[in-house]
């Protein structure tokens, strides 16, 4: 369902072309603009505080098009993305990065021994489920395992929904479950899959949690 829908032409010609108006859309209207050219570009300096969190191994979850990814492999930090879009796989080895076309869902190298995993730009979101995802993170991270989200900037957001991406022209791709998760919430999602808040900042209007887990 997830890959389906992430592999619409909408979403795959932006990442193309590293720039274009996309938009997460639910039925009723409600829009929420993506930032394809950040994601495309070099790390920002909100960026930076996350990679500077990071610990060990790195399993970036839907790595998008490996911004975050290929910076740690520069670093030489063994750092892995995982994504449902061919497109953004692709555009991510290309950057530098290493990364495998599936889902987080799906079984993957390296399981129990990720030190830390990140869920950036919204992806606490992914498969509409907020508490199987950390709990499925709980499954690939082993030892003193962290997770590093962003979270939305309303602390109090806890949102499940179905969306689809769509473009400026009004094409649309395949709807998908997806949540939308402020600090207050995620800190009770973690609790109740055996994580524990650690920490919390604002960097360039974007809000991160760190995770540990309990």
């Amino acid at each position: 369902m997830t890959t389906t829908a992430w592999r619409a032409d909408p979403y795959t010609d932006a990442l193309s072309r590293g720039r274009g108006r996309l938009f997460l859309r639910r039925d009723d209207g409600w829009m929420l603009p993506l930032d394809v050219e950040r994601w495309c570009g070099a790390p920002d300096r909100a960026d930076l505080t996350v990679l500077r969190r990071c610990l060990g191994p790195v399993l970036d979850i839907g790595c998008g098009p490996g911004r975050l990814v290929a910076a740690l492999t520069a670093q030489g930090r063994t750092a892995l993305g995982i994504d449902v879009s061919p497109a953004a796989v692709d555009r991510t080895r290309r950057s530098g990065g290493t990364a495998l076309c599936r889902s987080v869902f799906d079984p993957l190298p390296g399981e129990g021994t990720w030190r830390t995993a990140l869920l950036i730009d919204g992806n606490i979101g992914i498969g509409g489920d907020p508490v199987a995802l950390l709990r499925r993170v709980a499954e690939l991270t082993g030892g003193p395992a962290r997770i590093v989200a962003e979270t939305t900037a309303d602390d109090t957001t806890d949102e499940r929904c179905e969306v689809r991406v769509e473009d400026a022209d009004g094409a649309r791709g395949a709807p998908f479950p997806w949540a939308r998760v402020g600090a207050r919430a995620l800190r009770r999602h973690a609790a109740a899959a055996g994580w524990r808040q650690a920490r919390q900042w604002t960097a360039g209007g974007r809000v991160f949690v760190e995770l540990r887990r309990r």
